[in-house]
């Protein structure tokens, strides 16, 4: 199994409002990564402090952005029902 990641690579971060979400975005726009936005439920509408727009859930924030990657900060509890909504959608 191969993963491309290139220029064109478009990433939501899921756990964008956390502690370790916000602090790897900063890292990866820093970097040169194209954020495109983030998942917090119950945060929908909101802009991160990178202002990048929140979204309740992983299929209406690839529907708006064209996301074709997802990146996972979110607490174990939750990493498994986060993985499989990126997978679904």
């Amino acid at each position: 199994m191969s993963i491309l990641i290139n220029e064109d690579t478009r990433v939501l971060v899921q756990g964008i409002t956390g502690r370790e979400g916000s602090f790897h975005t900063s890292k990866m726009i820093e970097y040169g990564t194209k954020v495109v936005g983030g998942i917090t439920p119950g945060k929908g509408g909101e802009q991160s402090i990178h202002n990048l727009p929140i979204y309740n859930s992983f299929s209406i924030a690839k529907n708006e952005t064209n996301a074709n990657a997802s990146v996972l900060f979110v607490p174990p509890r939750f990493a498994l029902d986060a993985a499989l909504e990126a997978i679904e959608a």
